[in-house]
């Protein structure tokens, strides 16, 4: 696979399984994966030890959770993810089997295999319900008052019934497990980020090189402390021949309301738009069934989510379960990703909202 940058600093096409399109993706069986009736029998006696010893998620590990039975799966599931398609789709887990609490400590309890959570907010929090949390998200979620009204922070938008844009999260993996659908809506739209780079440099790679420069970011409605609310970071990032993109365009927009935030150029406001033309043009979307879990690696994904309609009278809705991970193998970073990351190095633990106490 090409290193992403040339000898002489000009960005060029990587190639490999990671750089698919969504017109061709059902043709890959590699990010499929079902769950029959002997993995779910592995399942239920891990969580069957679990919900006997009283146990909590927080308690959970590996050891205190075994899947011998699923060992083949969860290592195919890794591969896919660093080193494949970047997305893996489980099916098969039925939920009428489980009360509420035993789907968290399935859903816990199998992440441990893929990575190590990160917490996903000021608080600590390691899993997060992903659903309408109503009008009250708008006073919630440290909002900026502007000229043309109240500005959503990305949290905000999430926990809204919204269209969400195409973005990346702040975590090497990303893994979603659908509880509930809603009314109607909410499907989930997929783009390799790096078919989307491939499409640009193609296209114009003038305009794919800005985006390998700094773009400031805020930090509205994520972390809390700290003396600075933005950072400059780069789009896209290749180090040791290995991709990584993470953008955000509701980030970008919040720091150029902030004072002392140099205003973006036309170039790069050009470049972000292309950038999302590019996504549109290349993604698959699809719908989560009930049961359904999805892991996407954020440095070779961009994901997006449709606006939904929930049926609060009939108690019809959206609601998934949300785990940040890093996981064991994942990739070394460019030096300049520090600022979000922490952490750069291959193998290290990185990724999630930092802690303030």
């Amino acid at each position: 696979m090409g290193s992403g940058v040339s000898r002489l600093g000009q960005p060029r096409p990587l190639n490999g399984p990671f750089a698919w399109r969504g017109s061709s993706i059902n043709q890959r069986s590699g990010w499929n994966f079902t769950l029959d009736e002997i993995d779910l029998a592995c399942l239920d006696t891990a969580l069957d030890n679990a919900v006997s010893a009283q146990m909590e998620c927080s308690s959970l590990s590996k050891a205190r959770f075994p899947l011998p039975g699923l060992s083949g799966k969860l290592d195919a599931i890794r591969t896919e993810l660093e080193e494949g398609s970047g997305i893996a789709w489980i099916r098969g887990i039925p939920l009428s089997r489980y009360t509420n609490q035993e789907l968290r400590l399935l859903w816990y309890g199998l992440c441990q295999y893929l990575g190590v959570p990160v917490c996903q907010d000021s608080e600590g929090q390691l899993l997060r319900e992903i659903r309408n949390e109503h009008q009250d998200v708008r006073v919630r979620y440290d909002q900026l008052t502007t000229s043309d009204g109240v500005f959503l922070s990305s949290r905000a938008r999430t926990a809204s019934t919204d269209e969400l844009r195409f973005h990346s999260d702040r975590t090497d993996v990303v893994g979603l497990f659908c509880l509930s659908k809603a009314k109607s809506g909410g499907e989930t739209r997929i783009v390799s980020s790096v078919t989307v780079h491939n499409e640009m440099i193609r296209q114009r790679p003038d305009l794919a090189e800005a985006l390998y420069h700094p773009i400031y970011r805020s930090r509205l409605g994520e972390e809390k402390g700290g003396d600075k609310k933005c950072y400059p970071l780069p789009v896209f990032g290749c180090r040791n021949g290995k991709f990584t993109s993470h953008y955000s365009r509701t980030f970008i927009e919040g720091a150029q309301l902030l004072p002392d935030v140099s205003p973006m150029t036309n170039e790069q406001w050009e470049a972000l738009d292309l950038l999302v033309e590019l996504a549109d043009q290349n993604c698959f979307e699809t719908t989560f069934e009930p049961g359904d879990m999805q892991f996407l690696n954020n440095h070779v994904i961009y994901h997006a989510r449709r606006s939904f309609i929930d049926d609060e009278v009939k108690g019809v809705h959206r609601n998934l379960l949300r785990i940040w991970l890093c996981p064991p193998g994942n990739r070394a970073l460019p030096r300049d990703h520090a600022v979000l990351w922490g952490s750069v190095a291959a193998g290290s633990l990185r990724g999630g909202i930092a802690q303030t106490y």
